[in-house]
């Protein structure tokens, strides 16, 4: 008889994915598939990227399962692989702008009047334009804090550099980020 996981604890499933319990990874992976994704996406801002790059960290997380030292750790952990692996494919090749961009969700429900839905995709094309033209060590620090709610010790160890840079980065990309962003307040 199956039991049934799918309301076990993360750092469970991690315990036992590690032991080789593939129901328990597959369940593992099932429940942050969209967190990963779309923060793979964000990075990338390529969802052909972005799958390359879950795909990739997704045979990593398996593989590497067994070493994690605190599996209750386990979501920041497999968020930590997927932008490094991210990361490695915009190094690797040249990011490819998506057919089909993000869509902006209603905040209502409802259908919105053209002109609001207009306005939103106008703001979301400036920010993605402003995004584009930080530095990239600006854009990453802002990427995976903003995007990824990483801690600032978390990125200074991923970007190789201290808190204090990670601080006076982060609060550069967003003073460039509110000044570019202003018309849209």
């Amino acid at each position: 008889m199956a039991v049934d996981l799918s309301g076990a604890a993360d750092g469970v499933l991690a315990t036992r994915a590690a032991e080789g319990d593939e129901r328990a990874f597959e369940v593992l992976l099932r429940r942050h598939l969209g967190l990963m994704t779309a923060y793979a996406t964000r990075l990338t801002r390529s969802r052909a990227d972005a799958s390359d790059a879950v795909q990739e960290a997704s045979v990593v997380i398996w593989r590497e399962l067994p070493r994690l030292q605190t599996p209750d750790a386990v979501r920041g952990w497999m968020m930590t692989i997927v932008s490094r692996k991210a990361y490695d494919l915009i190094r690797s090749r040249r990011v490819a702008d998506d057919v089909d961009e993000l869509e902006v969700p209603s905040q209502s429900g409802a259908v919105d009047d053209p002109e609001r839905v207009a306005a939103s995709t106008d703001a979301m094309g400036a920010l993605r334009t402003a995004l584009a033209r930080l530095p990239a060590s600006q854009r990453e620090v802002w990427t995976l804090r903003e995007v990824g709610g990483e801690s600032y010790a978390d990125i200074a160890e991923r970007t190789g550099t201290s808190v204090t840079a990670v601080r006076g980065l982060l609060a550069r990309a967003r003073e460039t980020l509110t000044r570019e962003m202003e018309a849209w307040r």
